[in-house]
């Protein structure tokens, strides 16, 4: 049948073809219909002739179709790789559409404006309370999960000390996030796309001292390079697990999809339901907990610890974890495949399978869980140490030893070993008590929180264009 209807489509073109411009404004709307049909079956240089045909019919006759035109020649330029042309169609189109005053479609088309030009570039800056951290990127909107362009990735170590209240205890804050936002001046990323937060474990340990949370505060905002550029100090858990799950995880997998990620100091996550409210899932503990836990009184031995360390675990997963869960467990169970993040997820996939470096949604079973905490428990040069003579392609293996040298570099031994057993737990908790779970690593998820500050944002600019007709030209 499609290709039936497919030859007919070609047959009208190949009669038409030496026809020159449409003779009314109805024969340019048809050609506008059928260049946008032959779009979908992947013809664009087909389309964009059409089009051509149409465009000088319509011009100075109909002012919307003239837009649409336009819009829909920058569209078939594009997806014929010539962005230049793309570029000079979409420009008219956008300033159309604003005379016209439909803004949404204004908006719309500034948007791939920005996009096809490469200024559709973000940036997020988390200020916590072991190191600062700065993630530069851009990322497809829709896919199975986004896939995120990551230009610059900078995460420098601090220590926010609580107990010293002088200006001089701000000095390697203030210095870390100066590096921060000159790395970002360097891309000229407008400041509506510049996202500043303090992490919920900073703001929860400041919220106890407000003398020094206000200084604290002051010291920073004074390395921010003008107003419209603030720090956002509402970061909690809850908060955060939305964004990452909003980041992380693609609306149109949202009704059989669940986040989960493993930070330092807890788990967290959720999904969302039909209604778009959005349900979390905080647990206050991870690796750093854990190991901070253990360790309370005395530095142990691996020995020591990995047996001490299995013995807490288990004790959660029989208590914490599984009360937190089943607190969620209708919503869980309503959604199959659990997306995860977050370091200890990325050591999983870059031990066992560094041949799939450059794959953004690795699938994950039970059994690659238990395999990684046993090897981390019982085989951990070999964990870290994985054999990479298979993979012959030098840009594949450069990344995969580029995973290798990033997670080495922010978890050691204990970390991973309390990392493992939780991963373990988790997805025994989850599939145990909730049905089979299909879980799926997604990379970069730990700048899912910016991704999803992001979407919210052009999601309220698309809204606030509609509502106030303001036309969105940064």
């Amino acid at each position: 049948m499609k290709k039936g209807i497919l030859l007919a489509i070609m047959a009208f073109f190949s009669v038409t073809a030496s026809a020159q411009k449409a003779r009314s404004t109805t024969q340019a709307l048809q050609f506008i219909k059928l260049a946008n049909t032959l779009r979908a079956l992947d013809k664009p240089r087909e389309a964009t002739a059409l089009l051509l045909r149409a465009l000088p019919t319509v011009r100075g006759r109909d002012a919307y179709l003239e837009a649409v035109t336009n819009e829909l020649l920058g569209l078939t330029y594009n997806e014929q790789n010539n962005k230049a042309s793309a570029l000079v169609y979409l420009e008219k189109a956008r300033a159309q559409y604003g005379k016209l005053k439909y803004v949404a479609s204004a908006w719309g088309v500034n948007e791939l404006v920005r996009e096809i030009s490469g200024k559709n570039v973000y940036a997020g800056v988390q200020i916590g309370t072991s190191a600062i951290k700065l993630a530069i990127f851009k990322t497809d909107y829709e896919s199975d999960f986004y896939e995120k362009d990551i230009r610059s990735r900078i995460e420098i170590p601090t220590k926010v000390q609580l107990a010293d209240a002088s200006g001089g205890g701000f000095k390697a804050e203030k210095s870390a996030l100066m590096a921060c936002i000159d790395t970002i001046r360097r891309y000229n990323i407008p400041d509506g796309r510049v996202f500043v937060v303090l992490s919920n474990d900073v703001r929860e340990r400041l919220a106890a001292q407000p003398a020094y949370r206000r200084d604290f505060y002051a010291q920073l905002a004074q390395v921010l390079p003008n107003a419209s550029m603030k720090i956002d100090t509402t970061l909690t858990a809850t908060r955060e697990a939305e964004l990452f799950t909003v980041g992380t995880i693609p609306r149109k997998v949202w009704p059989t999809t669940s986040a989960l990620t493993i930070d330092d100091n807890r788990i967290i996550g959720g999904y969302f339901d039909a209604n778009k409210t959005f349900t979390p899932l905080v647990i206050p503990t991870g690796p750093g907990a854990l190991i901070a836990q253990l360790e309370q009184k005395k530095t142990l031995g691996m020995e020591a610890f990995r047996r001490e360390a299995q013995r807490a675990v288990n004790a959660l997963a029989d208590s914490l974890l599984a009360v937190r869960i089943n607190a969620n467990d209708r919503g869980l169970q309503q959604r199959r495949t659990v997306g995860v993040g977050g370091d200890v997820a990325l050591a999983m996939v870059s031990y066992l399978y560094p041949e799939r470096a450059e794959i953004d949604a690795v699938p994950l079973s039970i059994d690659d869980i238990e395999r990684f905490k046993n090897m981390a428990l019982n085989h951990y040069k070999d964990l870290i140490s994985p054999n990479l003579n298979a993979i012959t392609d030098p840009a594949l293996r450069a990344r995969a030893e580029q995973n290798l040298t990033t997670i080495q570099s922010r978890l050691n031994e204990k970390q991973v070993v309390a990392g493992a057993l939780l991963l373990d737990a988790l997805s025994r908790t989850y599939s145990g008590r909730l049905g089979a779970k299909r879980f799926v690593f997604v990379r970069d998820s730990e700048v899912g929180w910016v991704t999803g500050k992001f979407l919210e944002t052009i999601s309220g600019e698309y809204e606030a264009a509609i509502a106030h007709g303001a036309l969105y030209t940064r």
